[in-house]
């Protein structure tokens, strides 16, 4: 008999997942042999790699959306999705068995009229310029040969597994919400153990649950290519992506590959607090970009380059990490002039920038002051608006931008659709991508094998990429709506004579100012005895809040300001209104008011 265990997926239970365990071994006998007669088969084989394109049977071309034809600056013209659905046509089924290689090359539409991307030796610390290719998985090339019988790499039997199939209920596109997941508008869907050897699916569990490339499965790969082309369309030819473990853990890899002990790298002046504690102890110092209410001050990046002194402070930053769209904690968006400035102040100082992009598909339609939206507005948009609109009204990506190869831009599951997942990608020019994947070789060996196939079921299988950009657009629809919920009580119950903000762009954070300088007790108390005295008192009332404090570059540099960062992620709207309301009183209490 079959036995069944159920688990809730990303809190609220908008999928269910089923785990089959499997039947007795005698009973299976009939489909590992199916699979073993298939993995043989070689039908148009690409690139010389491991894996194989079959032609398909069933109009496979059929264009699943909109296209998003756009004209780009030199003329040519943006990818669509026609254009990736015409090309998977051409190609046929991928076929990428286990421990498969690939590369964006595979996967991406032609280049021959882009520039390459500069070299970037100059900016690789010594561990990373020393990296070899890990033996085993590169010997996983000749596993494409047919025929070949391996005794050479440690690959368990998917015999073993204990994972016969995992069936999940997920949202059907355009209708997201979990009234309509859970009623007749969800979708059941099934990854089987071998369901490619059964020709019904590109991916499975045998393959997905055994080892693999350090840089993901070839069929994530895919996926993220042409969803990279589809949004960024780096403007040079030897771009690629990498599958990650999430922004922080490549983070943490970037700065280990670009940066030495006692190197600066430049951040806005309050930033990610991981992301300051993942450079401290790499003894990689973080030097504070002074910003505004659109983010980092590219003419105060000038000035810090420019007043550097190497013989006091050691080498020039030569790294940025900047987070453009909704940042955390600021929620401060960069406009598209203010990207290109930034950049322009890189190229000039050849600094190489790390573009963390968690909330780059949360820009928001500006706040109507005392407004409210429609509760449906988000659903409708997503049913109803084309996707090249969507498309063409975000903010071009630093990596849009970047004619150099100087961008590696990190992209994330965690923020839009679940994040324990742990599963992101890296996208940057091809000798920054190698040097990422020699190190995840020897580090994390690449992301789950269940968060990739079940992904791939979702993104690939059944939204297709206009199915999940509208998903992004009904998840920006749903922010949108909580960032006025959360505007709208600080207009009713906060002191507007000590406290000020402007209305998040992007992303799921509203900074809040509070002027220190109207304080009763200063300046006989400091700033951060202040924001400890309101901390406490919010903590009392029934509200925890973000010290801006927390988030400052350079924490050894008394503020100038005083913060606080509170997030409309979660929290109902009824409880975002009244932690709103206890954070008003603390103040007020505070302030003697």
């Amino acid at each position: 008999m079959r036995r069944a265990v159920s688990a809730a997926i990303g809190g609220r239970a908008t999928a269910a997942l089923r785990l089959s365990l499997p039947l007795p071994r005698s009973l299976l006998l009939h489909t590992t042999q199916r699979r073993s007669r298939a993995v043989g088969v070689s039908l148009g084989r690409r690139n010389n790699a491991s894996f194989f394109h079959s032609k398909s049977r069933d109009g496979h071309a059929e264009a699943l959306g909109t296209a998003v034809d756009k004209e780009v600056a030199d003329g040519s013209v943006r990818v669509s999705i026609e254009d990736i659905m015409d090309r998977r046509a051409k190609a046929g089924r991928l076929v990428a068995l286990t421990a498969a290689y690939s590369d964006s090359d595979m996967f991406k539409g032609p280049t021959a009229n882009k520039p390459k991307a500069k070299r970037w030796d100059h900016h690789l610390s010594p561990e990373s310029a020393v990296r070899e290719p890990c033996v085993l998985k590169s010997a996983a090339k000749h596993l494409k040969n047919p025929g070949l019988i391996s005794l050479g790499g440690g690959l368990p039997c998917a015999e073993y597994f204990p994972f016969e199939s995992l069936s999940l209920r997920v949202p059907a596109s355009p209708n997201f919400s979990e009234a309509a997941t859970r009623g007749p508008g969800g979708a059941d869907l099934r990854i089987g153990k071998y369901d490619v050897a059964a020709g019904v699916a590109e991916y499975d569990l045998s393959i997905a649950l055994n080892y693999g490339q350090a840089n993901g499965s070839a069929q994530m790969t895919r996926w993220v290519t042409e969803h990279t082309e589809l949004v960024c369309d780096p403007p040079y030819a030897d771009w690629r992506c990498a599958l990650t473990v999430g922004s922080t853990a490549a983070l943490e890899q970037a700065l280990r590959m670009l940066c030495r002990r006692g190197d600066g790298v430049l951040t806005e002046e309050y930033s990610f607090s991981t992301a300051i504690e993942t450079a401290g102890p790499l003894g990689v110092r973080v030097v504070g970009v002074e910003m505004d209410g659109q983010g980092l001050l590219p003419e105060s990046m000038e000035t810090v380059l420019a007043g550097w002194d190497e013989s006091s402070s050691g080498r020039r930053p030569h790294v940025l990490y900047t987070v453009p769209s909704g940042q955390n904690p600021t929620g401060a968006t960069q406009g598209e002039r203010r990207r290109r400035a930034i950049y322009e102040v890189a190229r000039r100082w050849d600094v190489f920038i790390l573009e963390d992009e968690p909330y780059y598909f949360l820009q928001m339609e500006p706040y109507q002051k005392g407004g409210s939206r429609t509760v449906e507005g988000g659903a409708v948009a997503a049913a109803t608006m084309p996707v090249n609109d969507f498309l063409g009204g975000l903010i071009p990506s630093l990596l849009s931008m970047d004619v150099d190869g100087r961008v590696l831009r990190m992209d994330s599951f965690s923020k839009v659709v679940v994040p324990g997942s742990r599963l992101g990608w890296v996208t940057g020019s091809e000798q920054i991508i190698e040097r990422y994947i020699r190190h995840a070789e020897v580090c994390n060996q690449g992301p789950s094998g269940f968060s990739q196939v079940i992904l791939h079921k979702l993104l690939d299988e059944q939204w297709g990429h206009e199915g999940y950009l509208r998903w992004l657009m009904n998840l920006r629809g749903e922010y949108t709506k909580r960032r006025d919920v959360i505007l709208g009580a600080c207009e009713t119950y906060l002191p507007r004579d000590v406290v000020s903000w402007s209305a998040p762009a992007a992303g799921m954070f509203h900074w809040l100012k509070v002027d220190h300088t109207r304080h009763p007790s200063f300046p006989q108390q400091s700033i951060l005895e202040i924001e400890e005295d309101i901390f406490n008192r919010c903590i009392k009332k029934g509200v925890l809040v973000g010290r801006g404090s927390w988030f400052r570059a350079e924490q050894h540099k008394a503020p100038r300001d005083m913060f606080f960062r509170t997030t409309y992620a979660a929290a109902t709207p009824e409880n975002m209104t009244e932690a709103i309301k206890r954070l008003g009183a603390a103040i007020r209490e505070s302030y003697g008011m």
